[in-house]
């Protein structure tokens, strides 16, 4: 990840650290109780939070892991998280701050990854999931999950465009078709997969990277002059309230 993109992400993500651990669209959802069935199972020895953020996953894992290390490149984040784990009385995390292509640990250190709502920023997405696979102990689980681009042309543009205008940090929401192509030449193999749509308030989803006054305008333009079938797929409410696709990837390190 160029040193620019890095700069930009944590510029973005640092000063909303709290933010982001109080969110609730990060601390609740479908996917962390399906994740947490999935960690409670595996009882890893060693498991990493991909791209920590808030570090909800951290926090889920920690429950149910010997060690957790919760990755991100913001410090601030990790700072947060830290502070957080530390009034849970979650004595079992520890924090690493790199970006997703590199990763500063020696091959085969984990035995559980798990990343959320992190891959979309990163500058050089097939690179951080081979290091991912690097990390991991041959036959040791991973789990993937972020938002995903629909396969139409006209409603991706949509997605990416608002995206965006939202957080200028965004790179790219990926196709199921991209990331089960990415996943399988990194050395995964595809365990199970599902989907789901997610709600998101406009007001909050806004407030929370505090998107300058001209990007809201911007993106509320682009909701109002988009085609019916676009209306349609995103759910746009009268408040710009809309509905994401989000995938979930548990995969094997081969």
């Amino acid at each position: 990840m160029s040193q620019a993109h890095e700069r930009q992400v944590e510029a973005q993500f640092g000063p909303r650290a709290q933010h982001y651990v109080e969110s609730t669209v990060h601390a609740q959802g479908a996917d962390l109780e399906a994740l947490e069935g999935i960690v409670r199972a595996a009882r890893p020895s060693h498991a990493l939070d991909l791209g920590a953020g808030g570090g909800h996953v951290s926090y889920l894992m920690a429950r149910h892991a010997g060690t957790v290390t919760a990755l991100d490149l913001s410090g601030e984040m990790l700072a947060a998280v830290a502070a957080t784990a530390r009034s849970r009385g979650l004595s079992n995390i520890r924090t690493a701050e790199a970006p997703a292509e590199h990763l500063p640990f020696p091959d085969a250190t984990f035995d559980f990854l798990a990343c959320r709502f992190s891959a979309h920023h990163w500058r050089d997405v097939a690179a951080g999931i081979r290091q991912a696979r690097r990390v991991l102990k041959p036959g040791a689980q991973a789990v993937f999950i972020d938002v995903f681009a629909p396969g139409a042309a006209l409603f991706d543009t949509h997605l990416q465009a608002v995206e965006l205008l939202r957080d200028t940090s965004h790179v790219r929401d990926y196709s199921l078709a991209e990331w089960n192509d990415t996943l399988g030449r990194a050395g995964f193999s595809l365990a199970a997969s599902r989907s789901w749509k997610l709600r998101m308030d406009f007001a909050t989803w806004i407030a929370r990277m505090r998107t300058p006054a001209e990007n809201v305008a911007a993106i509320r333009a682009l909701q109002h002059a988009a085609s019916a079938e676009t209306r349609a797929h995103f759910a746009i409410e009268a408040d710009g309230s809309f509905l994401l696709d989000v995938a979930m990837f548990e995969v094997v390190a081969e």
